[in-house]
């Protein structure tokens, strides 16, 4: 199923929104205040603090993947190294821990 199916233009626009300022206060907790654009390490990977339009496509994109992920998991598909490595590369992006 397709995830933004389930929400209106203007509740995705809120949803993004939340989102972000969740991610700007995780941010913030996690790694400090850091200026836009400016890298940081975080589980052991550079990531850089990203603007909104930044944010955006790269956490739809980590939303969709976890949704499928979890999906995945539940049918007790294998699910490859490079699919891991991947959400944990968003994940790290975003400031989230690996969807279980």
């Amino acid at each position: 199923m397709d995830v933004r199916l389930a929400y209106s233009s203007d509740e995705m626009a809120d949803d993004l929104a939340q989102a972000y300022q969740e991610y700007l206060a995780r941010f913030a907790a996690e790694l400090g205040d850091a200026d836009f654009g400016s890298f940081v390490t975080h589980n052991g990977r550079l990531i850089q603090k990203m603007r909104y339009e930044e944010f955006e496509p790269i956490y739809t994109e980590y939303r969709e993947m976890a949704q499928r992920y979890r999906d995945s998991l539940a049918r007790g598909d294998t699910i490859n190294d490079i699919v891991v490595r991947l959400m944990r590369d968003r994940a790290s992006h975003l400031v989230l821990p690996l969807p279980a």
